[in-house]
């Protein structure tokens, strides 16, 4: 007998989701700690990731919120997967809609830090929940986030992948930071500590098909 192609049957698999029960809720938490931890690295006040550089430079110029660049910028990036033949998964849709919301009610509940010791553990803070909200959301397994397909689109077109990381970050550091975007050293000890400790959350959370 012929194979027949049957569309809805092959939606259908793509919709399905194994482990619902562990895998939805292990995804949100990983984008609420995503938020957190991009809020206290704001209020800390001493730099910020590339990306959160440049959400807050187009903050600034604009004066819409920070999280509402977040989720923006996320729609501008999956506009730039159609050509790279990216697919997004449930967690992509999901990391692009809730992210900039779970920050900006995280600065609407955090203290600014006013003192160097507070500054100090707010920064460390970040990483380490901002790692941690990394290996729950990649543990869950539905979809990379809408920067990390753009990254990883880039390497299945002949780059690196760490040539594209850097070339990302470089140029939205560089564009936030002249839209007025805070860099400073701890824009340089989350480049430096994010990749090790998030490794050691992937390594625990990821659920296997």
């Amino acid at each position: 007998m012929a194979y027949v192609h049957n569309p809805v049957m092959a939606i259908t698999q793509q919709l399905r989701i194994d482990r619902p029960a562990r895998r939805l809720p292990q995804l949100f938490l990983g984008l609420a700690l995503f938020g957190f931890g991009a809020a206290l690295q704001l209020k800390a006040g001493l730099g910020l990731d590339p990306w959160g550089v440049l959400h807050q430079g187009l903050s600034i110029q604009t004066g819409l919120s920070i999280g509402t660049w977040v989720i923006l910028m996320s729609l501008v990036v999956l506009v730039l997967w159609i050509p790279l033949r990216q697919r997004p998964g449930w967690g992509t849709v999901a990391n692009t809609l809730t992210v900039g919301l779970f920050l900006d009610g995280s600065l609407w509940i955090l203290p600014t830090a006013h003192t160097l010791i507070w500054q100090i553990l707010m920064v460390i803070g970040a990483v380490v929940i901002t790692g941690l909200a990394s290996g729950l959301y990649i543990g869950a397994d539905l979809g990379t986030g809408p920067r990390d397909g753009l990254m990883t689109g880039l390497a299945r077109r002949g780059l690196s992948l760490r040539v594209a990381r850097t070339g990302v970050e470089l140029t939205v550091l560089v564009a936030g930071w002249l839209l007025g975007g805070q860099v400073g050293v701890a824009t340089v000890v989350f480049a430096v500590a994010i990749g090790p400790v998030a490794q050691v959350f992937i390594h625990r959370l990821m659920i296997r098909p």
